[in-house]
């Protein structure tokens, strides 16, 4: 006999097994710049009807258009169309194929999209499946990595990437008075989480290795 799930408990089940997942131990050093992945993708400049006009006519131009599919992405979920955001989202890595440097970039501002959204769990995943890649250590990941694994509630490995981006710039992430001018694309919100992290790493600083 087949044990079946209510729907609501067969959801929470899997949500519990993902953040039960944890990420590989940070390595020692992030010094890696990163700037193909960590960019703002924008096809069109300026806000407005006028620029979902001309991003859906680039769309439907040339259909492999991952960057202005990526935009109006944003667009839709900045403007709370998250089924039409994920969609374009989903299209926009698709087109990106195997150019690895724009399917990175994808990645990375669905991540930010999904987090804004109130959905640091998934925003997670998409960050972590960003690890491995290459670079290797680039400097974004623990302080990114952190303020998110905070945001889920697992401190103990939020501490533990923080760490990583201590050791690695001391002098810049040991306290927070950098971080406006480190993380200059971060909102204030996000600077206020990771001042959390920080606050509980110096509390709990994690041994190495």
């Amino acid at each position: 006999m087949k044990l079946r799930l209510p729907l609501a408990a067969a959801l929470a089940l899997c949500a519990l097994l993902a953040q039960a997942q944890s990420l590989p131990a940070p390595k020692e050093f992030y010094f890696d710049e990163d700037p193909h992945t960590t960019r703002a993708i924008v096809a069109v400049q300026g806000e407005g009807d006028a620029v979902v006009d001309r991003l859906a006519a680039n769309i439907a131009r040339r259909s492999s258009d991952v960057e202005s599919r990526a935009q109006l992405a944003r667009v839709a979920m900045r403007s709370g169309r998250m089924e039409l955001g994920e969609e374009l989202y989903r299209a926009a890595r698709k087109a990106a194929g195997s150019n690895q440097r724009l399917a990175r970039a994808v990645t990375w501002n669905y991540a930010w999209d999904l987090y804004h959204a109130g959905q640091p769990e998934r925003a997670l995943d998409q960050w972590q499946s960003l690890l491995g890649g290459w670079p290797s250590t680039p400097s974004w990941q623990p302080p990114t990595l952190a303020m998110a694994l905070w945001k889920v509630g697992r401190k103990a490995e939020a501490a533990t990437w923080y760490a990583a981006a201590v050791r690695t710039e001391p002098q810049q992430w040991s306290g927070t008075s950098a971080y406006a001018r480190l993380l200059p694309d971060w909102r204030e919100e996000d600077r206020a989480t990771l001042a959390e992290v920080q606050a509980y790493w110096q509390a709990n600083p994690p041994a190495w290795p």
